[in-house]
């Protein structure tokens, strides 16, 4: 987007949802707003379908976990301590606009959000990836079910304090000539990257 495009947007956006947006600002050449768990639900109804906005189309959602994120007030506004956030990529085809839009889940421990899916077809299976990996909640979602792990997967791999090694693994067995869980046998390490420099690297000239 231009920037001519950005500022026509911001206006557009302070005028129509001046009282759902909680920050507006731009990141990465692209117009980013917060909104509020409780009011995300009419937002995107209205981001949809005011005439002066026009998102028809969401572009694509994921869940982000912020628990080792530092200051996140350069990228989400200020999100108070909350872990876990879903973001909305939004296109408006007929005015050619593009919107990222962050919405915080209120409790850390049973992230919950409204799911868009009534509003974006798109959203469905979109929802079911950051609820299998982030174990974000999505009410009203249809059909809300793991989609990339299996369904004795146990926690969420995307979270940042799910373990390397996972917490159970798969194997077959022979006496019951089936597929199994059990505990990881594997020993969780650190990890130490090796760094491989060319002899007399950084030496003066």
């Amino acid at each position: 987007m231009t920037t001519t495009q950005q500022e026509e947007l911001s206006l557009a956006l302070t005028k129509v949802l001046s009282g759902n947006i909680i920050s507006l600002h731009k990141h990465f050449d692209e117009i980013t707003i917060v909104v509020s768990s409780e009011d995300s639900e009419a937002a995107f109804e209205i981001l949809r379908d005011h005439e002066t906005l026009c998102f028809d189309t969401l572009i694509d959602l994921c869940g982000i976990d912020y628990i080792t994120y530092g200051d996140t007030s350069s990228l989400a506004g200020d999100p108070q301590g909350k872990r876990f956030a879903v973001i909305y990529h939004l296109m408006s085809v007929a005015l050619n606009w593009r919107l990222r839009v962050k919405v915080f889940a209120v409790d850390n421990e049973f992230p919950v959000v409204s799911s868009v899916a009534e509003i974006w077809a798109a959203a469905n299976w979109f929802e079911r990836e950051a609820f299998d990996l982030y174990g974000i909640i999505f009410t009203g979602h249809p059909d809300l079910r793991r989609i990339l792990t299996d369904y004795g997967f146990i926690g969420n791999p995307f979270r940042k304090d799910f373990p390397l090694t996972g917490n159970v693994e798969m194997r077959y067995d022979e006496e019951q000539k089936r597929v199994i869980y059990q505990p990881v046998s594997i020993e969780p390490r650190e990890i130490t990257p090796l760094v491989i420099r060319e002899e007399n690297y950084g030496d003066s000239q």
